[in-house]
Parts: structure tokens; C-alpha cells; sequence
């Protein structure tokens, strides 16, 4: 018998979500790689007028919401377990019924975009009886996260739950306000915000940034604090550093929202101030990481013969990447250029394909066996899945990258008698073939997802072996545990 199952922990339910992190991870590259196609192609649609339009919001809420909200649900009860010495508090009923609430939510969701039922609001689509059953199921979430860590056995509480946990809080409050509206439809399921005009503007995007901002970064960064340690087989860099880069990030984060409403009725003052907070938000996420790969100082090696590791620490490098790509596009010159064009759409793919899915990958890869107790089925498989996504990204980022700084110049293009130089249809047509470069991007990671999905699959089904791998992560040593990421 494991030393988990002594314990007491659920690692039932962490199955749960884990396997529906694998199925939402196909369905939300899917999803992206059909509407890239319909961009690229749009003759593609078979004559359904507007189905870019309702399918957009099922990728966008397939990836950022099933498959990385899933894989936080993962990946916080499987690492507050353990690194506080308890099962999960409220007993298996209670954690059940977050599992199959959170994918009623989705299935609500989802289903409402594809019948037009929506806010239309970015990241807050659905409408309110989907709104209200989501609150409900992320109270009982916090509950208990909250309930587990007062419950805990190991006196201190490791850093990776503080973002958890800041996350989870923060996602809520941000979830309730901005979801503030007024039904006036039961049968059309309809409602109006409680908001208006630029007030409206300012708590959508306030919402829009901090859920980008504490779902797919802290609660991402939690499981950087865990994972990237134990795989690394060391302890994190600077623990010290850790608790700076929490307090720092939690405090200026949630004042970078601004930054969305350059040159609009938003006032001045305001736009400065999202720039500002934007720009000091460098130190926070640089320090994490600097925190993240300096982890591997001394075991550098890992990077050339294990795939799981390269993983974690190219994600890390890419949330170096877009947590300074985003700052330098919150400064208004920059703005000015790259807002409505798609090197904005470049930049949130490279946190979202680079950052989040590459954490996620790496978490996996390392958590499957250990619940299952099974060795992982192909390491050669992740070797392939690493090469194929990374190069898909490459494709994917430079493209919008290239297409966005184009269309900014375009229109802003001037011919010797002051009229704009090109039409928009000319910097529509000028997109096409970055469009087909990104479709291609996105095939190449849909396969390295497939692949993710097929090797998880063949892991689980395995027959367990005698003696069973990873046992040794089933309760964490004392003593200068914290340091090490037990």
C-alpha cells in the first residue's frame, strides 16, 4: 500500500481532473485550429454565416478556462495535499461535486456560444445562469483549498499554495464583479451588465487582465514552484525570492488592467496608471523567473536527456518572454502600433502555448505515473511532443508577430497628400499567407497534443507494476523541505 493511500489523500477526483485537462487540452487546440483555418480559408465555413464568430469563444474558453482552469484544479489539490500532509478538507462528495460543476459549467457554456447565447464580453462570455452556477462551484473550490491548508499537518505553508491560493481568491472576486448584470430573459437567457459606457470598458478589462493575470500566471507559477524543484530533483534557487515575487506580483498585477484602453474616453490618468504598473511589473516576473531556471544551476544537464524537464524550464522562459513583451506593449508609442493588430493575438499565444500548456505538459508528464503508479508509457513520445510544439510556436508567434507589426504600419501610412496610403482591405489581404503559417502552427501543436493525450492514455492503461514508480513523492520529507518543493 502507498504511503498516499496511508496518508488519506484524494487522489481520486485529481484523476478526475487530470484526465478532463487531457480531453479539454485536444478540444481547445481543435477548436483554435479551425477557426486559424477559417481565418486562412474562410470558404471553409460551408456557407454558416458568422460561425467564426460563436466558434471563436469555444476555443478561447476551451484553452484558457476547461484546459488550463482543469489543469489548476490538478494541479493545487495535488499539491496542497502533499505539501500539507492532509487529504483534501470536505471529504470526497464535496470535491466530487467541483469536478462534475466545473464541467457542467463548461458544457453550459460551450453549448450557449454555438446558440448565440452569450455577454460578449472577452474571457466572460457566458451569461448569467452559467455565471451563477460558476460562483457556486468555485466557492466550494476555495472552501476547500482554504479548509486543507488550515487542516495541515507541516507547520509551514509552501509558496506554491500562496499563489494557488491568491489565485483562486482573486479569480472570484474578479468574476463576481464583472459579472454584475441584470437578467431579463429566461427563455433567451439574456441579461444586461449592471455597468455602462467607459465604467463598463474599465471593470471588463480589469477583469479581462487579472483572470489572464492570476489564473494562467500565478496559478500557473504555483505549479512552477512545485513542479519545476521536484523534477529538477533540487531545491528552488532563492526561497527567499520566492516570497518577494509573490508579494510584489499580487500587489501590482491587479493595476495593470488600464493598459487595455490606451486612447480611449478611459481618462488619462488611468491609462497612465495601467502603463505604470505594468512597467514595475518586470521585477516581480523577471525575479520568478530567474527563480525558476537558476533552479537547474548546477544540473544543467537535465536539458539535454530529459525531455519533462526541457519542458518546465522552456515554459519558464517563455513567461520571462511575454510577462516583458507585455509591459513594453502597455507603453502608449508601443500601443499605438501593435493595439487591434495580431501582435497582440502573438502575445497571448506565447504566454498560452509557451507558458501555461508547456507547464502544464511538464506537470503531467511528472504527476501521471504518480497517481496512476505507472511509469510514464514513452519518454520518447515526449521528446517527439516537445520538438513538434516548439516549433509550432515558432511558427505560430513569428507570424503574428510579423502580420501584426505589418497591419500597424499599414494603417498608419500616409502618401504624399496626407491620405492613408492603403485601404483595410489591402492590410486584410496582406495577411493571408501569415494566416496559413499560423493554421500550419496550429496543426503541428494539435499533433503534439494528440500526442500528449495518446501517451497519457497508454500510461493510465498499463497494468500497475509490482513495485510502484514515484512512491517517494506520496508524502514529502521534513525538515528544509519547503526549500526543496516538497
Amino acid at each position: 500500500m502507498s504511503s498516499a493511500t496511508i496518508a488519506g489523500y484524494n487522489e481520486a477526483v485529481v484523476r478526475r481532473f487530470a484526465i478532463a485537462t487531457v480531453f479539454w487540452a485536444v478540444f481547445g487546440f481543435a477548436a483554435g485550429t479551425w477557426v486559424a483555418l477559417l481565418l486562412a480559408f474562410p470558404e471553409l465555413n460551408m456557407g454558416l454565416e458568422g460561425s467564426f464568430g460563436r466558434l471563436r469563444p469555444v476555443h478561447t474558453t476551451a484553452v484558457v478556462i476547461a484546459f488550463a482552469g482543469n489543469a489548476l484544479f490538478t494541479t493545487s489539490f495535488y499539491v496542497v495535499q502533499r505539501t500539507c500532509r492532509t487529504g483534501l478538507w470536505g471529504g470526497p462528495r464535496l470535491a466530487n461535486f467541483v469536478f462534475w460543476g466545473f464541467q457542467a459549467f463548461l458544457v453550459m457554456a460551450i453549448v450557449g456560444y454555438v446558440l448565440g447565447v452569450t455577454q460578449s464580453r472577452e474571457y466572460a462570455e457566458p451569461e448569467w445562469y452559467a455565471d451563477i452556477w460558476l460562483t457556486i462551484v468555485w466557492l466550494a473550490y476555495m472552501a476547500i483549498f482554504v479548509g486543507t491548508l488550515a487542516r495541515r499537518k507541516e507547520p509551514h505553508i509552501y509558496v506554491a499554495n500562496w499563489f494557488f491560493l491568491a489565485y483562486i481568491i482573486t479569480v472570484a472576486v474578479l468574476h463576481v464583479v464583472n459579472n454584475l448584470a441584470m437578467p431579463v430573459s429566461f427563455v433567451g437567457a439574456k441579461s444586461y451588465s449592471n455597468f455602462s459606457g467607459v465604467q463598463d470598458a474599465l471593470i471588463q478589462w480589469w477583469y479581462g487582465h487579472n483572470m489572464v493575470g492570476f489564473l494562467l500566471t500565478a496559478g500557473f507559477i504555483g505549479a512552477m514552484y512545485y513542479f519545476v524543484p521536484k523534477q529538477a530533483e533540487r531545491p528552488i534557487y532563492s526561497y527567499r525570492l520566492s516570497i518577494v515575487h509573490f508579494w510584489a506580483l499580487i500587489f501590482l498585477y491587479i493595476w495593470a488592467g488600464p493598459h487595455h484602453l490606451h486612447y480611449t474616453a478611459l481618462p488619462d490618468w488611468a491609462q497612465t496608471l495601467g502603463a505604470a504598473f505594468s512597467i514595475m511589473l518586470w521585477m516581480p516576473s523577471w525575479g520568478g523567473m530567474i527563480n525558476g531556471i537558476m533552479t537547474l544551476s548546477g544540473a544543467w544537464g537535465r536539458l539535454r536527456t530529459d525531455p519533462i524537464m526541457r519542458f518546465l524550464v522552456v515554459a519558464v522562459a517563455f513567461y520571462g518572454m511575454a510577462t516583458f513583451e507585455g509591459p513594453l506593449m502597455a507603453l502608449k508609442p508601443v500601443n499605438a502600433l501593435s493595439h487591434y493588430t495580431d501582435w497582440t493575438v502573438g502575445h497571448v499565444h506565447s504566454g498560452a502555448l509557451g507558458w501555461v500548456a508547456f507547464m502544464t505538459f511538464g506537470a503531467f508528464y511528472y504527476l501521471v505515473p504518480r497517481l496512476w503508479r505507472r511509469p510514464l508509457w514513452s519518454m520518447r513520445l515526449v521528446e517527439w511532443h516537445f520538438w513538434i510544439a516548439s516549433l509550432a510556436i515558432v511558427l505560430y508567434i513569428t507570424a503574428m508577430w510579423v502580420s501584426g507589426i505589418a497591419q500597424g504600419l499599414m494603417w498608419r501610412a500616409y502618401d504624399e497628400f496626407g491620405f492613408l496610403r492603403y485601404s483595410f482591405a489591402d492590410s486584410v489581404a496582406m495577411l493571408h499567407p501569415y494566416y496559413v503559417t499560423r493554421a500550419l502552427g496550429g496543426v503541428l501543436y494539435l499533433t503534439g497534443g494528440l500526442m500528449f493525450a495518446f501517451n497519457i492514455f497508454m500510461t493510465i492503461r498499463q497494468p500497475a507494476p509490482a513495485t510502484l514508480p514515484g512512491a517517494r513523492d506520496a508524502a514529502p520529507a521534513r525538515g528544509a523541505a519547503p526549500a526543496a518543493g516538497s
